[in-house]
């Protein structure tokens, strides 16, 4: 019988991004997780499809909100960000050994949302008149992740709890941005985006302790050295504190923000 671990592998390794939303969604949370089963780390990154041309995020550059083609290229950005977030999730499934069995149901289930966001955003991207895939990305959020495969303590640390957390931070601006320009029912595909990012920042939060408490570190200088290790983005303001509060980060990871 497959272990919920092995079967996260599929969807990882699907080149598709529908078809890797679709299977990702079909995971079964039932399966037995298999949490010491030794899995073959497969001698490649998460499956990825031709398009979009992935180029270093400097490159980009956004066009007027005043026209469809901008629009369309700012929710064809945070599709792109949502892909790599179920292979995010999946990566650390399969990847990692050893955690408790709530730990990869966690993951799998922020998967399956990650799932359901890509393909909102890709729906109403058809919709616009384009697909994804129609305008070039970068691949910093899976950069990062080839930095931190070797610790999971890492990966939970800057993953999830900066990188996603920055998510939570610019979700208000998107947002408005896209609503001011007459764009709603994206603006109503963000609220749900947020509502559950936060859940995902929070499954990040209190991994990240029991990582950190398995292993007697203190969790905020821990922090610190895991940014300064793995160069991590640097977090500038406007900072979204309802959000972050909602997620579980303490009055002191906030203080420290500022």
């Amino acid at each position: 019988m497959h272990s919920l671990r092995s079967a996260a592998l599929a969807p990882w390794a699907q080149t598709d991004p529908v078809l890797k939303a679709q299977a990702t969604l079909a995971l079964d949370l039932s399966l037995p997780v298999g949490a010491d089963e030794a899995l073959p780390a497969p001698h490649t990154g998460p499956g990825r499809s031709a398009r979009p041309e992935l180029v270093p995020h400097t490159q980009l550059k956004a066009k007027s909100m005043a026209t469809t083609e901008g629009r369309a290229m700012l929710v064809h950005s945070i599709a792109h960000i949502e892909l790599n977030a179920i292979d995010l999730a999946l990566d650390v499934v399969w990847r990692f050994a050893g955690m408790p069995d709530a730990f990869y149901t966690d993951w799998v289930h922020i998967a399956q949302e990650e799932a359901k966001h890509f393909s909102l955003l890709r729906t109403h991207l058809v919709g616009m008149g384009y697909d994804y895939g129609d305008f070039a990305a970068h691949n910093t959020l899976w950069d990062m992740a080839e930095r931190t495969r070797g610790d999971l303590l890492a990966r939970i640390g800057i993953v999830p709890r900066t990188m996603e957390a920055r998510g939570l931070d610019a979700s208000p601006g998107v947002k408005n941005k896209l609503v001011s320009a007459g764009d709603h029912a994206a603006g109503k595909i963000l609220d749900i985006i947020l509502e559950e990012e936060i859940g995902h920042v929070a499954a990040g939060n209190r991994w990240y302790r029991y990582l950190c408490a398995k292993r007697g570190l203190d969790p905020i200088s821990t922090y610190a050295e895991l940014i300064a290790q793995y160069d991590a983005p640097k977090l500038r303001p406007p900072f979204n504190m309802e959000a972050r509060r909602l997620a579980g980060f303490e009055e002191a990871e906030l203080a420290a923000l500022s």
